[in-house]
């Protein structure tokens, strides 16, 4: 059976997005949208009918964004996040969001072809804020093959720890 890698990441703005201060965050969104939609190895991401990523609400907090995505390797999404003009963005991140002392951040797999839904994406992250990486949520540091989550061979790291 075939996988692809899914992957979550919260954060809290630190104004809400009609704010001045959130203008150079507000001017990313389409580019670095468009950024991993082009980007080799992408398969989908979390966004409404208009396009939009920033109005799906996970939280009651309405400055709490959700980003969700579908990749079809680790590596894929790796070389986006990290190796790409999404990581201009990052590196300012801290202007727009606060930092958070908890996991903000898991990725899973998932059937080839399957679309998370955010209220699994969201158990995920509980799940690895309570537990650390598992076959069930982990992270590009610490992760698992494929078809593990089962529970067996739940030490099998496709890196090292």
């Amino acid at each position: 059976m075939a996988h692809h890698l899914a992957q979550l990441n919260v954060a809290k703005l630190k104004a809400s997005l009609d704010h001045p201060s959130m203008a150079g965050f507000v001017a990313a969104l389409d580019p670095v949208n468009a950024l991993a939609d082009d980007a080799p190895g992408f398969v989908w991401r979390l966004q409404t009918e208009a396009g939009d990523a920033t109005a799906i609400r996970a939280f009651d907090d309405e400055l709490m964004l959700v980003n969700m995505s579908v990749w079809e390797s680790v590596e894929a999404l790796g070389d986006y996040a990290y190796r790409s003009g999404h990581l201009d963005v990052m590196r300012r991140r801290r202007e727009w969001v606060d930092r958070v002392t908890e996991a903000h951040l898991c990725l899973w797999w998932v059937e080839a072809g399957a679309i998370p839904t955010v209220e699994e994406a969201m158990e995920r992250l509980e799940h690895f804020q309570m537990h650390g990486p598992t076959p069930r949520a982990f992270t590009f540091k610490r992760r698992f093959e494929p078809g593990l989550e089962a529970g067996r061979d739940d030490d099998r790291w496709l890196c090292p720890a």
